[in-house]
């Protein structure tokens, strides 16, 4: 009777031990960035169910796709005018790539009739594109898993833009993901041809163009990334050309339109201003000096790190005295584009997909203590409603400029150096890969 009752003592001991271990090994799995690839594939698979519910049960909403098909059958038909493509909502204003792209998409789907096989297709892009931002996250080694529940089945708004408006911002942006995909592979030649065909589908990428331009000089020097930005160049030249060669003016006006006007309606973070502030041209010249500041700034204090001159970096790397330490590819440029979504003249509640996918990374990646995550989600939930929060009211906008704040702030104070790798003790290291491997 003694043996049985220890047996069962060692029994039930037993038991409690592996429920502990099961327990922490769940919670590392929402807690080590390690365990990236087995949640990001977890959710992949959640997302692809979860976007063909919405697809069969969320009624689609007419915005854009039926004048995006109209501006492209123009181009079908032989125009190559581009001040005369247009639709429903207006003049054509993306530049050519834009046309190329979704001309494909107006064969595919019966001249833009079949709305649900354009949901499949967006649905599929919207994979895509989750699997190219992922990616990235595995490479950054950053950022919680349990963050990205978060960034996935939470998002009512990304959701909507992609399958539910069909909309073009996230063709350029999930082109942009590949071509940053192709930066941390030291491809960059390839990644600036991607870059180029992102800005050629909506000119937000753009944003992105000061932290490249900035990567790009410290990688090659000044000579060395002049072939780099050939690259873009050409492109833009090579998909506008049939349009060039008719109308120049016209092309460049409509596609690369600067200055053009916004609705106040639609603004998402403008809000609070009166609507003749918001249209005011002094305020966007205000706008733009904020935001060419911020790139100052970040671009002397942030992003160089080399004990030379910025100048230094119109050099080439085997002249300087001092080497820069390794940059971190995606911080300068997911901060780039957020400095220009954070001055922008307006946004929409399309735009919204120009920075979802880098908010996780923008906010972890400082070094976090323990107690300092739950602020980090509750900024996320408090962006997440504002942008969900339609119409948006003087409150949303002055939240969602609050919570821009902050994350500058963070940016600002916190540190972007890599992750050292730091090599565990020969008496530790058994455990180390035992963990890994389970």
């Amino acid at each position: 009777a003694e043996t049985r009752s220890r047996r069962g003592a060692g029994g039930a001991a037993a038991m409690a031990a592996g429920l502990r271990r099961a327990w922490r090994q769940r919670r590392a799995a929402l807690m080590e960035p390690g365990y990236t690839p087995l949640v990001a594939a977890c959710l992949c698979l959640a997302e692809g169910g979860v976007n063909l519910w919405v697809i069969r049960r969320v009624p689609y909403t007419e915005i854009d796709w039926k004048a995006y098909m109209q501006e492209v059958e123009g181009f079908a038909n032989g125009t190559l005018d581009y001040t005369q493509l247009k639709g429903d909502t207006g003049p054509l204003v993306y530049p050519a790539g834009f046309v190329y792209l979704f001309l494909g998409l107006y064969y595919a789907t019966g001249r833009g009739t079949n709305i649900r096989l354009a949901q499949y297709l967006f649905a599929g892009l919207y994979l895509l594109n989750l699997l190219l931002v992922f990616r990235i996250y595995c490479r950054t080694n950053k950022v919680p898993p349990y963050v990205f529940f978060f960034m996935c089945c939470a998002s009512y708004r990304i959701h909507s833009i992609f399958v539910l408006r069909l909309f073009n911002d996230p063709v350029a942006m999930a082109i942009l993901f590949l071509a940053i995909n192709l930066f941390l592979e030291e491809r960059w030649s390839w990644g600036c041809l991607l870059f180029s065909l992102a800005v050629s589908v909506k000119m937000n990428i753009l944003l992105f163009a000061p932290g490249l331009l900035f990567l790009l000089l410290q990688r090659f020097g000044l000579l060395g990334c002049i072939p780099k930005l050939c690259i873009c160049a050409l492109l833009q030249v090579i998909l506008g050309l049939p349009f060039l060669l008719v109308n120049p003016v016209g092309y460049l006006t409509r596609s690369f339109d600067l200055g053009r006007q916004f609705q106040f309606k639609w603004t998402v973070n403008w809000r609070f201003l009166p609507e003749e502030v918001f249209q005011n041209r002094a305020f966007h010249a205000a706008l733009l000096l904020t935001h060419l500041v911020g790139l100052g700034l970040f671009a002397l204090h942030r992003w160089h790190r080399s004990k030379e001159s910025i100048l230094a970096l119109l050099k080439d790397p085997t002249e300087r005295k001092h080497p820069s330490p390794p940059l971190t590819i995606v911080f300068v440029l997911f901060s780039s584009n957020f400095l220009g979504v954070c001055c922008s003249r307006s946004l929409h509640y399309q735009f919204y997909v120009w920075y979802f996918h880098t908010l996780p990374y923008l906010l972890w990646c400082t070094p976090t203590a323990k107690l300092a995550h739950m602020p980090k989600v509750l900024l996320l939930g408090v962006i997440e409603l504002c942008w969900n929060t339609y119409p948006s009211t003087v409150c949303s906008s002055l939240s969602l400029h609050i919570c821009h704040g902050l994350v500058l702030l963070q940016l600002w104070y916190g540190t972007a150096a890599p992750p050292a790798l730091h090599t565990p003790p020969p008496s530790r290291r058994p455990a180390a890969i035992s963990k890994k491997a389970q």
